[in-house]
């Protein structure tokens, strides 16, 4: 999709984007753009140190860049002045591998590939703690 997100934050109202992707442990990392280089960042993405990701790379490796995919553009009901992105990581020009974003993109392709649809539910989890790391009594 080509989306001129400069274009989508004025219409819309959005100030920055948060352009995000997960690590390994299904951690998010994020960095937030102003509106104003958003198109820099689609067209280059956005630097992360990919030792520090836990993406099985040491800090020899070059950064990993996020590349948003404005497909998948949110804007946050909570804070609608933030967009959220999706990223695709690459790194020297090629998908990393282990990227969780990329694994997914890949197996969908395969399981197309044999006639098979992907499908998946997500179950959401919390825990209420105190501030000294005890459960909460009522």
């Amino acid at each position: 999709m080509n989306t001129d997100l400069e274009t989508v934050a004025k219409e819309r109202g959005i100030k920055y984007f948060l352009v995000s992707y997960t690590d390994l442990f299904g951690t998010q990392r994020a960095k937030l753009v102003p509106a104003a280089a958003i198109a820099s960042t689609c067209r280059n993405g956005a630097g992360f140190a990919g030792f520090a990701t836990w993406l099985d790379m040491s800090p020899a490796d070059a950064d990993l860049l996020a590349v948003p995919d404005a497909a998948g553009l949110i804007q946050l009901p909570w804070k609608p002045e933030v967009g959220w992105l999706p990223a695709d990581l690459v790194m020297g020009g090629k998908p990393v591998e282990q990227g969780p974003r990329n694994i997914l993109k890949r197996l969908i392709a395969e399981a197309a590939r044999d006639g098979l649809q992907m499908k998946t539910g997500v179950e959401c989890e919390f825990f209420l703690i105190t501030p000294d790391g005890s459960e909460p009594t009522r």
